[in-house]
């Protein structure tokens, strides 16, 4: 096996929204094999913590292991920096023997090197290989491993495995999956979701509002099953005109209509081998829905001006923002076709629901990622601002604190985020669950006491009095006849 197909299989992974483990872990796997070794292990350093932590490794004994920093061969190298080449451990004073007492295992050679960019940057973790399977580890071992932990380094500061600072060792461990933040409990349900998910072929809803990452985390499912060399084809359903909906799910074949000049195929045929995403499901046209429901059933079609049956072999996975329930009693989506579609369900929260800690680090984390990409030296969020983000409700949810981040950063001068770089129309917004301060001093009538706080409702929702109106839990109607009137109307259900 070439050594160099290691960095190549890595590269492939670095912009996917692979399961971390398992892109470490099949680094592992790799140079264990390229370097004759019986096990490989990726330590990394946890900035937030300062210990050592392994979930990457092949260690089938025990899910994870942390160590204090400076403790063990790992340890002192994570410290010093220093590549490790030891033909008997129990003859070093520095071999800690813990690890092989809680997974059973017996370590006799080792040979470990820090991961870091360059020998002057900081360490991020320690890549180390037990026991070589023949012979010990000589000086071309060691290059290589040197080699690759440099590589592995700049394929970590590719992906959410990231420092906050880049001057400091360690990298702050963000989630499960590469490029989709968020250590939130709420968070950590979806992702045990997802790991579910990715292990079967069973049709996947997506729930949630706009701008949560529905589609990120159907990517997630796709990268990490077993389909994940298939293609990843996407149909959003809120865009196509009703008469081209079937064509471009089933392909037309040339002459079906006037235009159609050549034979087309669908996008259930581009996804064969893959998986095939239905964005917002709920707006698909009624007509549709029946065609729909008879391929997912039996993954037959036909082409638009076609006889001939075809089969393919793909996934469907779903997403949408809307209430299907109140859209199956409304008459306006198939009762069947919800339940078809609706196998295993994936209920993504809203970014208010995540809490303060992740607004924060995603914040931080868009403010790093969008000064690299505008060629910025670097973005720092200054407290004043980030108060006025913590207290936005963000209906808009990550896509939006995204686009306000992106957007302050290119604002900046100086890299220096303040509230001045903020979206101006947009500053002060009550987060859902708290209350904007309202003055509603003593002597005023309750009609005008009413008005008073529906004004301030309407204020706290950046004036959206459809929005203003969900929160009050009236009718929009309602909520304008007493902003004009002054009178309280009744709630509408």
């Amino acid at each position: 096996m070439s050594r160099l197909s290691l960095l190549v299989d890595l590269a492939t992974l670095l912009a996917r929204e692979v399961d971390l483990d398992a892109m470490l872990s099949m680094a592992c796997e790799r140079v264990a094999e390229a370097l004759q070794a019986d096990r490989a292990t990726v330590w990394l350093i946890d900035a937030e913590q300062g210990d050592l932590v392994t979930r990457v490794a092949l260690l089938p004994e025990v899910p994870h292991l942390r160590q204090p920093a400076g403790k063990g061969i790992a340890g002192h190298v994570a410290r010093t920096g220093e590549v490790l080449q030891l033909d008997d451990v129990r003859d070093d004073e520095r071999w800690d023997p813990s690890a092989d007492r809680l997974t059973g295992y017996t370590t006799r050679s080792v040979l470990a090197a820090p991961i870091r960019e360059d020998a002057r940057a900081p360490v991020r973790g320690v890549i180390q290989l037990l026991n070589k399977k023949q012979g010990r580890f000589d000086e071309e071992d060691a290059r290589y491993l040197v080699a690759l932990a440099m590589q592995l380094a700049r394929a970590l500061s590719l992906t959410t495995l990231r420092a906050v600072n880049e001057a400091g060792p360690g990298l702050v461990l963000r989630g499960p999956f590469n490029h989709v933040i968020g250590r939130s409990e709420a968070m950590a349900a979806v992702y045990e979701r997802i790991a579910l998910a990715a292990r079967s072929d069973a049709t996947v809803l997506l729930r949630g509002e706009t701008g949560t990452g529905k589609g990120l985390l159907a990517r997630a499912v796709h990268v990490n099953s077993q389909r994940q060399a298939g293609p990843f084809v996407t149909v959003d359903c809120t865009t196509l005109p009703a008469q081209l909906v079937e064509s471009e799910l089933f392909g037309h074949e040339r002459g079906a209509f006037t235009g159609a000049d050549r034979r087309v195929p669908g996008r259930v045929e581009l996804a064969n081998g893959g998986t095939l995403l239905l964005d917002e499901i709920g707006d698909l046209p009624g007509e549709m829905q029946g065609k729909l429901l008879r391929f997912l059933q039996e993954r037959k079609f036909e082409r638009v001006g076609g006889r001939q049956e075809l089969t393919t072999d793909v996934r469907i996975l779903c997403a949408t923002h809307r209430n299907l329930e109140a859209a199956v009693e409304q008459g306006t989506f198939r009762e069947d076709l919800y339940y078809r579609v609706r196998v295993l369900e994936i209920e993504i929260p809203p970014l208010r629901a995540r809490g303060h800690d992740e607004v924060r680090s995603l914040a931080e984390y868009f403010a790093a990622e969008h000064a690299r990409r505008h060629g910025r030296r670097g973005a720092v969020i200054e407290p004043a601002a980030m108060k006025l983000i913590l207290a936005h409700g963000w209906p808009g949810n990550v896509r939006e604190l995204e686009h306000w981040i992106e957007s302050a950063v290119v604002l900046s001068p100086d890299g220096i985020i303040t509230p001045a770089q903020l979206p101006q129309p947009r500053r002060v917004h009550a987060s859902r669950g708290e209350a904007a301060e309202v003055s509603l001093p003593l002597g005023m009538s309750l009609a005008e006491a009413t008005k008073g706080y529906i004004e301030a409702t309407v204020l706290a929702c950046d004036g959206n009095k459809t929005r203003a109106a969900k929160s009050l839990q009236v009718g929009r109607n309602t909520l304008a006849r007493a902003l004009s009137s002054g009178e309280k109307g009744d709630p509408e259900s």
